[in-house]
């Protein structure tokens, strides 16, 4: 067995065992903190879904289902699993994710009519920050991804609009009451259903 001491600290290329220690505890606390925000915003977002009812563009609806219906087909075949799920037809599947789809799409909308209310903005910073994450995902490719981001205005987009909701759940997360609870570790990494 391996006991938690300097030489694994070391082999690990951590100063001491306290540094490791450290290390963990602080990833760890980082990792409960991202879980708590993704369910206080999931709670956020199931509230203003309730909340808004509109006619939603068909043609938003149906890009909006192209996109994560193409995705899943792509999933599936790499999976080698059938599309339909959980013993459902085609159909039923289909009817699912295209409630998914005018979800995502009335969230979208609320979210970005709050946004342009309270003049939330995405600065370059965030912008910038994030284009270098994408980067470090294809080592070695890092100036290619970073060049077709920069020239490709709809791929710049698709960059801006999660930090843009992100700021939009920032600025209502002020506005509103949130209350803490103390879970378990197993619920609070519980896997929501979209």
């Amino acid at each position: 067995t391996l006991g938690l001491d300097e030489e694994l600290a070391k082999k690990y290329g951590f100063e001491s065992l306290e540094a490791m220690k450290t290390a963990v505890r602080g990833n760890l606390e980082a990792d409960f903190d991202k879980a708590s925000r993704e369910k206080m915003k999931r709670a956020l977002l199931d509230a203003l879904d309730r909340r808004y009812s509109f006619e939603l563009p068909e043609s938003l609806v149906a890009q909006e289902f192209a996109n994560i219906w193409g995705q899943h087909e792509q999933e599936s075949q790499r999976a080698g699993q059938p599309v339909a799920e959980d013993g459902k037809t085609e159909e039923e599947t289909k009817a699912e994710f295209r409630k998914i789809a005018e979800r995502r799409v009335r969230l979208g909308l609320v979210l970005a009519e709050i946004g342009k209310s309270a003049d939330v903005k995405v600065d370059e910073k965030d912008l910038t920050d994030a284009l270098v994450e994408r980067a470090r995902m294809f080592p070695g490719q890092e100036k290619a991804v970073w060049d077709y981001y920069r020239n490709n205005e709809q791929a710049l987009a698709q960059l801006r609009a999660p930090i843009y909701e992100e700021r939009v759940v920032d600025h209502l997360s002020k506005l509103i009451k949130i209350a803490d609870k103390t879970v378990s570790r197993a619920e609070l990494f519980k896997e929501d259903e979209e």
